[in-house]
């Protein structure tokens, strides 16, 4: 007998029950005003043309009351337009991209692995298989240093893949924008591993022969979510220096910090993270206001560094035979959850509907006073928004966050390619997501996108973007040759 098909009519019917709830209550003062005015418009045609201009005549005004009123006015409108933000535009930006021969195929890093590791063939065999369920695929990258066998990190090498990651990116971003060491006002580099003396904030100073009144940062030890908190640092500090330009650069350098010892937490990062970089642009000038392709609306910052578990959760520590590595604790997620909520709750209001605001109101009041045991209702942010950039820090992470945020596929994509196509490329991976929805030639004017990043701290950092133009599907950039090639399917377990 077969089965009988599915009655979906009650599904449907709750689908437009919630749309319209969605249109009457994000439209609310557009129902309310249009009624008043038609109301106003019928009331005054009714009246004759002697009635309009007897009303209007015994309306009396001095010329000291019209002085004062038009004092009022300017003064009030002054005061709104001093203290209003200066709008943030995001010129352009540009992305590291390694030469082939950098590459890191699962079966070079397994090989490496092995003769590495011969003493520990337990370690080898976790390495493996958190490479079959990273979700990496095989074209991510690391520094020529991490080739040789044993790996030789030294401080020459680092600051020779510092070099070529940030200048890089930095000449990229130049040639895109017409931009002159000159007219740089502000940098910010952050790198959280490598910190060495001189900066490499002071590095890009003396290649580029900067001015010698620049306002430069150097960031490190914020980990994977230190580029939003630049694009911070960088807000605040446009909003005081009026028709600048800041320079954000965001990168990790992997040389230096490639673990070579047996502890597994602490082996994870080596399956995860590979180089890259990026060179941000941006600027509080109104020539630039057209040119942009995106207005920064909000940045929201978490910190949950004053609970222990939080506070360790991603610790730089040495293993028993005194080698150095980046430890990652089992409760990463449980604490990546708490911060995702915490920062959800602070910018929901800011950029939902409405309509969420509300439903979610509502059940948060019926947990308190009726029954605690309600679902807490999870507000629908594709309401918010258009493109969602998930930091790219594993397999796991854009997992969690797609199932907590009722993502679809299509809204994790650009996530999950820059994951498989690059790897983790730490607090620079929002940006190769970026480049992805670009290359796919989905971004168009009025879009936003949430890019939300995770940190050692803890930490959990939003920002807020809205595309100021319909952007072009470019001709260059990180995807340029192989974004015909994907979407691709990534198999749960690749087997090796």
């Amino acid at each position: 007998m077969p089965e009988p098909v599915p009655n979906f009519s009650n599904s449907v019917k709750l689908k437009y029950v919630k749309l319209g709830y969605q249109y009457l209550v994000n439209n609310f003062l557009t129902f309310l005003i249009v009624p008043i005015m038609a109301a106003l418009v019928i009331q005054v045609l009714k009246l004759g043309p002697e009635e309009i201009v007897s009303i209007w005549n015994s309306l009396h005004f001095d010329l000291l009351q019209i002085l004062c009123s038009s004092f009022l006015i300017i003064f009030i409108a002054t005061v709104y337009f001093m203290s209003k933000p200066r709008s943030i535009y995001l010129v352009d930006y540009s992305c590291y991209k390694a030469p082939v021969t950098c590459r890191v195929p699962f079966s070079t890093f397994m090989e490496h692995s092995r003769l590495i590791l011969k003493d520990n063939p337990k370690s080898v065999e976790f390495q493996m298989r958190i490479l079959e369920r990273s979700g990496l695929g095989e074209e991510t990258c690391l520094p020529p240093a991490i080739h040789y066998i044993p790996p030789t990190p030294t401080m020459e090498t680092a600051r020779n893949e510092a070099e070529v990651v940030i200048f890089s990116a930095i000449d990229d971003l130049m040639k895109k924008t017409g931009l002159k060491p000159k007219d740089i006002d502000i940098l910010i580099v952050n790198c959280s591993l490598f910190s060495p003396t001189p900066s490499l904030s002071a590095m890009v100073v003396n290649k580029y022969k900067l001015r010698s009144n620049i306002k430069s940062y150097n960031l490190s030890g914020m980990g994977c979510s230190a580029g939003l908190i630049s694009i911070d640092l960088a807000r605040d500090l446009l909003q005081v220096l009026p028709n600048s330009c800041a320079l954000v650069v965001s990168t990790e350098i992997i040389t230096p910090n490639y673990y070579q010892g047996s502890e597994r937490a602490m082996l994870l990062p080596n399956c995860l993270f590979r180089m890259g970089g990026a060179a941000i642009l941006l600027s509080n000038k109104r020539k630039d206001s057209t040119r942009a392709k995106y207005r920064l609306m909000h940045v929201v910052r978490t910190h949950k560094g004053a609970d222990d578990k939080a506070f360790k959760c991603v610790f730089q520590q040495e293993d028993p035979q005194g080698k150095v590595g980046i430890n990652l604790s089992k409760d990463l997620m449980v604490i990546a959850g708490e911060a995702l909520k915490s920062n959800i709750t602070t910018i929901g209001p800011l950029v939902l509907p409405a309509s969420e605001q509300l439903l979610f109101l509502f059940t948060l009041i019926g947990r308190k006073i009726f029954n605690p045991k309600w679902k807490a209702y999870i507000p629908d942010f594709k309401q918010a928004f258009e493109h969602f950039c998930i930091h790219a820090g594993g397999r796991a992470v854009i997992d969690e966050l797609q199932k907590n945020l009722q993502l679809s596929a299509e809204h994790v994509e650009a996530s999950r390619m820059t994951l498989h196509k690059f790897g983790n490329t730490s607090s620079s991976s929002l940006w190769y997501e970026m480049s992805y929805i670009e290359a796919k030639g989905r971004m168009k004017k009025g879009d936003r996108i949430w890019q939300i990043a995770f940190g050692s701290g803890f930490k959990c950092n939003s920002a807020v973007w809205k595309c100021n133009r319909t952007i072009k599907t470019p001709t260059d950039g990180p995807w340029d040759d192989c974004i015909d090639r994907y979407p691709v399917f990534i198999p749960e377990i690749v087997k090796l």
